[in-house]
């Protein structure tokens, strides 16, 4: 049997695919804040389900999976469970994009969820790339990034006095030291931002939110994809929660550039098992 997982900034989506298929969730997994124990722990839960019958191979992908030395850190979790006879393979979440998109085609894959990134994909692996910055220096077109926008205005008094009033409403009257202490004392900044980002999906309708979330996607589009050789001439996909649930918007923000969006992907995970059964 074979293993796939995916793994973003909040969740891991694992697939047993066999004879049937078998799925579980467990948090996301990023090697930069957990240790192979951490990943021990979160499947131990399941381990009646993951030795039932042999594993011979996992493909876990993941956001953080930057290096083979973060990779090992999956590995030796994974292994811990399963053995070490058990081959695991680690791969960058930019790399699920690319393979969920287009699988061994060509095109520029992108990722729009909590941070965002981009690849070109030539079929066999990464070509060009036009690197992220992360959330601080980056991450434009984000839910995080959308999350923060939103915040700034807020903090700044910019916002419109109905969207000030509905902002408050749900979220009680922000303070600007208790923003600050999640923004640079807490853990995960970028998440705690993105939560935000449901606001402006429950009011992309108002001009005011519509125009701050068309400014993240071109701010994306300008800073990455407009740099790609081939934008002009390949498909380009987009996986990830604010793809998927802004994709009317961030398809008229590809249009204003004079770019198609070809397809939009909201969880890889479907189309990496595909992939992976061929």
């Amino acid at each position: 049997m074979i293993l796939v997982a995916e793994s973003g900034s909040t969740k891991t989506d694992w697939r047993i695919l066999g004879k049937e298929e078998h799925s579980f969730e467990t948090i996301g997994l990023n090697p930069y804040f957990i240790t192979s124990e951490d990943i021990k722990k979160e499947l131990l839960p399941h381990t009646s389900l993951l030795t039932s019958e042999p594993i011979r191979e996992v493909h876990f992908y993941g956001t953080g999976i930057t290096d083979a030395q973060k990779g090992s850190i999956i590995q030796s979790g994974v292994q811990s469970i399963l053995g070490e006879n058990c081959h695991v393979y680690t791969y960058s979440d930019v790399i699920a994009a690319a393979r969920s998109l287009f699988g061994n085609s060509n095109g520029i894959a992108c990722i729009l969820g909590t941070g965002s990134n981009s690849c070109y994909w030539d079929g066999t692996g990464i070509s060009f790339q036009i690197p992220p910055l992360g959330f601080w220096l980056g991450d434009e077109g984000s839910g995080g990034h959308l999350g923060k926008s939103l915040v700034l205005a807020y903090l700044h008094k910019e916002m419109p006095l109905p969207i000030r009033s509905r902002f408050e409403e749900i979220y009680g009257a922000k303070d600007r030291l208790e923003i600050l202490d999640h923004a640079y004392k807490q853990e995960k900044p970028n998440r705690y931002f993105a939560q935000y980002s449901i606001f402006l999906h429950q009011n992309q309708g108002d001009n005011w939110c519509k125009e701050l979330i068309l400014s993240s996607f071109h701010a994306f589009i300008e800073k990455y994809l407009i740099k790609y050789p081939q934008a002009n001439s390949s498909a380009i996909g987009c996986v990830g929660s604010i793809a998927y649930h802004y994709s009317d918007l961030l398809g008229e923000s590809f249009a204003h550039y004079g770019l198609k969006l070809s397809k939009v992907v909201q969880k890889p995970i479907d189309a990496l098992c595909h992939f992976h059964r061929e």
